[in-house]
């Protein structure tokens, strides 16, 4: 089922001819009072009620975002089969930059077209929004976590999903050169903002040698004032060309995994914080081609969600971070599998979840 509401041409082409598909129900929201424009997406309830996180971000047009909110929402299902959570897969995106239109008004709005799906989207944190809008935003929806502790929430989630990805990469590490530790590894993180400079403290207590990169000077200074080892590269094209590279951490948005990156990567591992990270379908076996190993994205980054879900039902960081841990488990089974059907891990994953999935609909 699609509502829609005053869409344009292209938005309805975007979403009846979207390449993701499969998606059960999407909502245009618009509010004229407060200025909201946003997307709800909800990708698949078989495995319990969708989540997925709120991104605020300046798309260049609707269609862009509906797009964007589709693809997001179906990277949740699978993120959340993979996780082991009892919930299906939704993402929002509301359009606009946060700097400039994000105001109190607007993000009650949006909390009252959460509410109106009746508990079958569960909103959090993304790109662009914070804790403090989550508690906003509950004022108006009780399906709302990734909430402050002073408000019943577990606080910022990034700190877990930082982590998840580092036992990822400790995986990644065993899987191609048998040992999991990073020591002496050189590392390069792409975006160092909320989870990036988690992962980067995680790496550096392991004795990793980190370079780092960010399209915010300011994340880039405080990175280099806190830790003096680490080095600074100009961009994102500087840092996959870096000679002598182990790992290629990108945590800041998706595609940067495309037909001009993979070819001129150095690294031997790609695992990191960010959503979609693969340009388009291919690009996992250009990878696999190169002889680089690619840790599913929404396998390694799903300790922000664990600890999401988690706070529906009594925050409890170390249950949290024990189910996060297992992210080095699961990510050894997806390499272990993809070498088994002679695919690659991204594919490996996928099945998985799908069949995760399958069962579920089929109970």
């Amino acid at each position: 089922m699609t509502d829609v509401t005053g869409a344009t041409a292209e938005v309805l082409h975007t979403l009846f001819h979207s390449d993701q598909g499969g998606h059960e129900q999407v909502v245009l929201c618009q509010d004229r009072a407060s200025g909201l424009k946003a997307v709800i997406a909800i990708h698949s309830t078989a495995l319990g009620p969708a989540l997925g996180g709120t991104r605020f971000y300046p798309y260049a047009s609707e269609a862009e975002a509906v797009a964007d909110a589709l693809n997001l929402a179906r990277g949740m299902s699978y993120k959340n089969a993979m996780a082991g959570l009892g919930h299906g897969g939704g993402k929002a995106v509301i359009i606009g930059d946060p700097e400039r239109v994000k105001t109190e008004e607007l993000l009650l709005a949006y909390g009252r077209f959460v509410a109106s799906l009746g508990g079958r989207y569960v909103t959090a944190c993304d790109v662009g929004t914070y804790v403090a809008d989550m508690d906003v935003v509950a004022r108006e929806c009780r399906w709302t976590t990734g909430r402050s502790p002073e408000n019943g929430g577990a606080g910022d989630s990034s700190v877990l999903t930082a982590f998840g990805v580092y036992q990822g990469m400790r995986a990644s590490a065993e899987h191609l050169w048998g040992d999991p530790s990073l020591r002496g590894r050189k590392v390069g993180v792409a975006g160092v903002g909320k989870v990036g400079h988690h992962l980067v403290g995680h790496l550096l207590e392991e004795g990793a040698e980190v370079v780092i990169t960010d399209v915010r000077e300011e994340s880039v200074r405080r990175i280099l004032e806190r830790h003096p080892s680490v080095t600074a590269v100009a961009d994102t094209d500087a840092l996959i060309r870096t000679e002598g590279l182990d790992v290629y951490a990108p945590c800041a948005l998706g595609g940067v995994l495309n037909d001009d990156t993979v070819p001129v990567l150095t690294a031997r591992v790609v695992c990191g914080a960010a959503n979609n990270q693969l340009a388009h379908p291919g690009v996992e076996k250009d990878l696999a081609d190169r002889g680089i190993l690619y840790a599913p994205d929404y396998v390694v980054n799903a300790g922000g969600v664990i600890q999401v879900a988690d706070e529906l039902h009594g925050f409890d960081f170390e249950r949290c971070k024990a189910k996060a841990s297992k992210i080095y488990d699961t990510t050894l089974a997806i390499f272990a599998r993809a070498k088994t059907d002679g695919i690659p891990p991204a594919a490996a994953a996928d099945r998985i979840a799908e069949q995760r999935m399958a069962d579920a609909r089929g109970r």
